[in-house]
């Protein structure tokens, strides 16, 4: 288990988060919380919204891999253990033998792509740790919202019978945020940072049903790494290589 606290601080880069919720959110969580919902939305033990760090890292994983494989760089399939960690064999076919040493690391067998470098695979530890995104505000100073919905058949365009259910969201246009951070640890790749800020910008919407509506959000004041930073030529002439 990893405990920041037990880390000298000098040794963790973190990234400020602040994002603001422009539409309801609906981030479900098990079991019924006290609520009519079907689906309540998520809270911590003192009652508060959060979107939590294992969504917020799934998310943003996926979008550094599609910002990574359009600048080039060879990306390992997941989640699949068998092609996120691919043998030697499996790699020459993908990758330049020249190449071969970008993907190996001290201390840990076989090959990890730029990705799994930064947020780990079945062999090698993740270098970032991902706080929950926590709505400061007390539940009781926000009034609960129960939406409605029904189950739709795509076959045949029409709502299912006895199908009606209810999600718990949080008030719409409130304009709510919710704050964390993102530690990068000492042994985190120097291009780690550029690649997550410029992931967090391609994130627009977070929880669940996006498509009708919910989730959508902006952030606040997110970090900008200058044109000049030599982080930039890192990523691409390795890329093109």
């Amino acid at each position: 288990m990893i405990s920041l606290h037990n880390l000298p601080t000098n040794q963790v880069t973190k990234i400020n988060l602040t994002a603001i919720i422009d539409t309801a959110l609906c981030v479900g969580a098990g079991g019924s919380d006290g609520s009519l919902s079907d689906k309540p939305i998520v809270r911590n033990a003192q009652g508060q919204l959060i979107i939590p760090a294992s969504q917020l890292k799934g998310k943003l994983r996926h979008e550094c891999e599609k910002l990574a494989r359009g600048l080039g760089w060879e990306i390992f399939e997941s989640p699949k253990a068998e092609t996120l960690c691919p043998t030697e064999e499996q790699l020459k076919e993908r990758v330049n033998s020249e190449s071969l040493n970008f993907y190996q690391l001290n201390g840990y067998r076989g090959y990890h792509c730029l990705i799994s470098q930064i947020f780990g695979n079945p062999i090698l530890p993740s270098r970032v740790v991902v706080d929950d995104l926590i709505c400061k505000i007390l539940r009781e100073d926000l009034s609960e919202v129960i939406r409605p919905g029904v189950t739709i058949n795509r076959r045949r365009s029409t709502a299912e019978e006895k199908k009606l259910y209810f999600l718990e969201t949080s008030p719409a246009n409130n304009q709510l945020e919710f704050t964390g951070e993102i530690h990068l640890l000492a042994d985190c790749p120097a291009y780690a940072k550029a690649l997550i800020l410029a992931g967090l910008r391609h994130i627009h919407a977070l929880g669940g049903s996006k498509s009708a509506g919910l989730g959508w959000l902006s952030w606040k004041e997110l970090e900008t790494l200058p044109k000049d930073d030599p982080v930039w030529t890192m990523l691409i002439p390795q890329a093109k290589s």
